[in-house]
């Protein structure tokens, strides 16, 4: 049963989204704890997804030969290689009528009740997926895997964890070395996790933002 949670402030949540940057040197020495990395596992798991359908993989790094592979097909970001855990996130290539069934078996198996009544909910989505060629499918995958880049990012920064999001990076080499092409799977965006370095001269400098009133309409 979920109870009420703590409440975090108005003004812890600001301080800790301050606290984090996008971290340009890692302390190659220190790593996530494994009860650490559970709780931002979980995190990604709970990310909201599009009729829920989780269209999406997440990649995990702690090999360093593995990340030495990725670092020429990153733009040579030391970030590659020096974070603690390395995540890929990548898009289910697909999104057929059986993969939308797994889900709908999926909801009975947490929820209960019979398969028949998901029925109107089943044709909706595979309505919606029959309305997109595969590239628009993909573009849609891969849209949703940055609803999950945001949680990430929000979720370390509570934990004091430090983040690098990277865009920087070849695809279709990820895809190879990481084998995910075999897997229905392709690269999206990457996020160094990790321990900033003491040396990082970014870890202090003040963000560059607009005005709240430049960017956020009340209506």
């Amino acid at each position: 049963m979920i109870t009420r949670m703590h409440q975090l402030s108005p003004q812890d949540l600001v301080d800790r989204l301050q606290w984090r940057y996008a971290t340009k040197k890692f302390d190659v020495s220190k790593i996530i704890p494994d009860e650490v990395w559970s709780g931002i596992a979980s995190s990604l798991v709970l990310t909201p997804s599009s009729f829920g359908l989780q269209p999406w993989h997440f990649v995990t790094i702690r090999d360093r030969k593995i990340k030495e592979e990725l670092l020429p097909h990153s733009w040579g970001q030391a970030q590659v290689t020096d974070c603690s855990h390395f995540v890929v996130l990548t898009a289910k290539t697909s999104m057929t009528e059986a993969e939308i069934d797994s889900f709908l078996a999926r909801t009975i198996e947490i929820r209960g009740g019979q398969i028949d009544q998901l029925n109107p909910y089943r044709d909706m989505m595979v309505g919606f997926t029959k309305n997109m060629d595969d590239a628009a499918k993909l573009q849609w995958a891969k849209l949703q895997t940055y609803i999950a880049l945001g949680q990430l990012m929000t979720t370390t920064a509570l934990l004091g964890i430090d983040a690098c999001p990277m865009e920087g990076i070849n695809p279709t080499e990820y895809d190879r070395i990481l084998g995910l092409e075999e897997k229905g799977l392709t690269t999206s965006v990457a996020c160094a996790l990790g321990y900033r370095c003491s040396e990082d001269k970014y870890a202090n400098a003040p963000k560059v933002r607009f005005d709240k009133s430049e960017i956020v309409t009340l209506i």
